[in-house]
């Protein structure tokens, strides 16, 4: 279990997370979804004890994080946003050197490697130096790492990022899977990731956040909306100037096709039965209805509609989470907010101290830069990694 209650860091007048508070259960794959710069990377350093909140308090299973970060990190598998590679590194000896690190041995050490090698494919790429692999390869050698002491939480930051369909596809098998024992949190910026993998997805805009909810619930949660498809063979323009005139009708959108049969989406008022409307003034214009079918509001609509400009925190930071279907009624701007843009990608340069690395868990290895390799496959042409250690 993980409680987090009232975090906030700030970055000198940057405010990266404010004042939040969220809980996360056994069987939960939690996905933190938000747009670059929301807070997303900087409250999962909080989570796993990388960085200090300003105020706020962590519990993981029960362990207070700032009074036992070294408890809290044994607990956690972490995949940052920056993989923590080591690049002149063979694959296998780094996989060792983190056994090592988390104080395993011998045959436990053995056994925990040959797992993770073969629920992540690295099988044939253990005697590969790591500055050599394709960015694909190299993220896989990163979640092989957090996985190694098999941790009953794993916490991982973009971690499909770089991979190919294929590789996405299988890495979303293995979160799915290891769901089922594990409780995972998932940051990403993008939607699709997050639909697709979340039991339960978290926004989070200007470091505060915005919608808790399970997906179905957030694509019900436009409720005083409804939308409707209607295809139609007729003139485009005077087609969608006739359905805008129809009495329910808030707006008309050409979503297909063009010309003579065009598809229409109607945005309309909740609880309007519109259809019986639709069919006369399309027969009575000559024209044909030749499909007519309810639209229901997709994640993007909601992932839309909660991070644009001039929408308001619709939960609060005190530990009491509004139904997502309440996002949409709060209108009102809040005055006096400072903009909180985290940097993301960049470590800042308040960080903690780093401890030594007998006491620090793998994840903590420093973070190399990728060379921008993005294929699935080992590059041979490649030369060794012109990277800093």
């Amino acid at each position: 279990m993980i409680k987090v209650k009232n975090i906030t860091k700030t970055y000198g007048a940057t405010v990266a997370v404010d004042d939040v508070s969220f809980e996360v259960g056994p069987g939960e794959i939690l996905g933190f979804l938000g747009p670059n710069g929301a807070g997303k990377s900087t409250t999962l350093k909080i989570i796993t004890s990388y960085v200090v909140a300003d105020s706020g308090s962590v519990y993981v299973n029960d362990i207070e994080a700032l009074d036992n970060p070294m408890e809290v990190r044994k607990a956690i598998g972490y995949l940052p946003e920056s993989t923590p590679l080591y690049m002149d590194m063979q694959v296998i000896e780094y996989l060792e050197f983190v056994a090592r690190v988390r104080q395993m041995s011998g045959a436990e050490a053995k056994s925990a490697i040959d797992r993770v090698v073969e629920m992540v494919g690295l099988r044939r790429m253990l005697r590969k130096n790591i500055g050599h692999l394709s960015k694909g390869y190299k993220q896989r050698v990163g979640i092989a790492q957090a996985l190694l002491h098999d941790p009953g939480i794993l916490i991982m930051d973009e971690p499909t990022s770089g991979l190919d369909p294929h590789q996405i596809i299988e890495i979303r098998e293995l979160i799915r899977t290891l769901g089922k024992e594990k409780m995972i949190i998932l940051s990403s910026h993008i939607l699709q990731e997050i639909s697709a993998i979340g039991t339960r997805i978290m926004i989070i805009k200007d470091g505060r956040i915005v919608a808790d909810d399970t997906p179905q619930n957030m694509q019900r949660s436009l409720g005083d909306k409804t939308g409707f498809r209607a295809r139609v063979q007729g003139p485009a323009e005077e087609v969608a100037a006739a359905l805008k005139g129809l009495d329910g009708v808030n707006s008309v959108e050409i979503t297909a096709g063009g010309g003579t049969d065009t598809e229409f989406r109607l945005l309309t008022s909740a609880g309007e039965d519109i259809g019986s409307r639709v069919f006369k003034a399309v027969a009575g214009k000559g024209w044909e209805l030749s499909a007519l079918s309810p639209d229901e509001h997709s994640l993007e609509d909601v992932y839309l509609e909660l991070t644009k400009d001039g929408v308001s925190d619709s939960v609060s930071g005190n530990g009491v989470v509004e139904p997502a279907s309440e996002a949409f009624e709060s209108e009102a701007v809040a005055q006096g907010k400072a903009e909180a843009k985290e940097p993301e990608s960049e470590a800042p340069a308040q960080e903690e101290a780093v401890e030594s690395i007998s006491e620090e868990p793998a994840s903590e290895a420093p973070a190399q830069e990728d060379a921008g390799e993005t294929g699935s496959e080992e590059s041979e042409d490649d030369g060794p990694a012109q990277e800093g250690a």
